[in-house]
């Protein structure tokens, strides 16, 4: 009797040891793979904040399962308006990424850094060099940190699936197949963990450098269409790759899933673009001029050469103040003298000027003018061929129009251009207006493109 209690309690202590090992490794994965600590780097497993409104959330539909690792910041349990992401990785040639996040936050005001979170995923494998880009991070940036504007994440080589021997489309090389393939599924970690983290989400990369303001001209476009009734999925604030692109909060995790349905198949910005064909938004929405430009030299992937600029990029964007803009010249069609003032592709267009004409604009109030570019032409094509720039003091009626009593010269326009700084130093007192006189007859039209000043706060 003893013998076979004794078989009993082993084959019972045996059924509950093997049940044990089967509920760990199939049914708490997350559980049993977020318990794994990384040498030398502090970490913990982060959790999503998930709008259950979001219907694949709600029920666990198309489930994506990834544990996180947090190794910088607290994410704030309050949305913000914009959650902007970025990946980053190891380059053999440098890193790009701390003066991204300079250029993120210096270039936003401290009610557009509250409005914010900048979530990082350090997506390389290399744990020394995930340490010594935290210290870094920390060490420049631990004020947003501490206010939840900047969080920083890694997820284990574990969550991801084969990265080998995948499909080569388009003829790719195997290890150029492997570079993008990655990058797909780091895209779709670093959206499925910011999904609840603001109503929009940026993408960017970690080699960019950001216009003033963005957020705040971000919102205004986002106003406008929804004055419009405009229905989109994805709007496009550069032309470059990944960045610039935004989508509503309430669309990413569909949006993680896709990318990480088809990780293997083709690059991630043709893989975002028929996400947005998917969700009925057919042509691309794109605004001129760029919030974003690409500033690296050298590619992530094995250390490749890559100059690609965004030809449409500014960097000083919507500095200047509001104006009421004039010109004599005669106009071609539509395009009117404000619109070399106002932000934006379109620009003026002038018949052959005379000497004597001019474009004069008229501030709603007086500021001391720190700088001045004018930007004339299409090409070589239609310049400003002579002309002065002077500021001016003392605002009279001109008929219909508006011009000051006293103008002083700053400059002359040189090749159809026209760029100076300090000018404050010379013209120390608030101006009210800023005109280009035009100081010799041209049979060429003119197109003049930009008008952009700085002024003193």
């Amino acid at each position: 009797m003893r013998r076979h209690s004794k078989k009993r309690y082993a084959v019972v202590a045996l059924l509950l040891f093997v049940g044990g090992l089967y509920f760990i490794h199939f049914l708490l994965p997350g559980q049993a793979k977020s318990n794994e600590l990384i040498p030398h780097e502090l970490t913990w497993q982060a959790e999503r904040l998930i709008n259950k409104d979001i219907w694949v959330e709600q029920g666990d539909y198309l489930p994506l399962n990834v544990s996180y690792q947090l190794l910088a910041g607290t994410p704030s349990t309050q949305q913000r308006y914009l959650s902007v992401g970025l990946s980053s990785i190891k380059r053999k040639k440098g890193s790009y990424l701390v003066p991204t996040l300079q250029s993120l936050f210096s270039q936003s005001s401290p009610e557009e850094c509250s409005s914010m979170v900048v979530v990082v995923l350090l997506a390389d494998f290399d744990v020394n060099w995930r340490v010594d880009t935290v210290r870094e991070i920390k060490t420049a940036f631990g004020s947003q940190l501490e206010q939840g504007q900047l969080v920083v994440i890694h997820v284990s080589q574990d969550w991801y699936p084969p990265l080998q021997g995948l499909k080569r489309n388009y003829n790719d090389a195997p290890e150029r197949v492997t570079f993008r393939s990655k990058q797909n599924l780091d895209y779709s970690f670093l959206i499925h963990y910011s999904a609840g983290l603001g109503q929009y989400y940026l993408q960017l990369e970690d080699d960019v450098s950001s216009a003033k303001n963005f957020l705040t001209t971000i919102k205004r476009h986002i106003a406008e269409l929804e004055a419009k009734k405009t229905t989109w999925a994805m709007l496009e604030f550069s032309a470059l790759g990944y960045i610039g692109k935004l989508h509503k909060s309430a669309d990413l995790p569909l949006l993680a899933r896709f990318l990480f349905l088809f990780y293997q198949e083709m690059p991630c910005d043709w893989l975002m673009s028929h996400f947005r064909m998917v969700m009925t938004q057919k042509e691309a929405i794109l605004f001129k001029p760029s919030l974003f430009q690409h500033m690296g030299t050298f590619s992530s992937f094995q250390g490749t050469y890559n100059r690609l600029k965004d030809k449409d990029f500014e960097e000083g964007l919507y500095t200047n103040p509001s104006a009421d803009v004039y010109s004599d010249m005669a106009v071609y069609q539509k395009h009117f003298p404000k619109l070399a003032w106002e932000a934006g592709e379109e620009f003026f267009w002038g018949r052959s000027p005379e000497k004597g004409n001019h474009l004069t604009v008229v501030f709603t109030d007086p500021a001391v003018v720190t700088g001045i570019y004018i930007e004339t032409g299409s090409g070589s094509k239609d310049l400003l061929e002579s002309a002065q720039v002077e500021i001016g003091h003392n605002v009279v009626a001109a008929g219909e129009d508006k011009t000051c009593q006293e103008f002083q010269s700053v400059g002359p326009v040189e090749n159809g251009r026209f760029e100076m700084h300090d000018i404050d130093k010379k013209h120390s007192n608030a101006s009210s207006c800023l005109r280009i006189k035009v100081t010799a007859a041209q049979k060429d039209w003119v197109i003049i493109r930009k008008i952009r000043i700085t002024t003193k706060p």
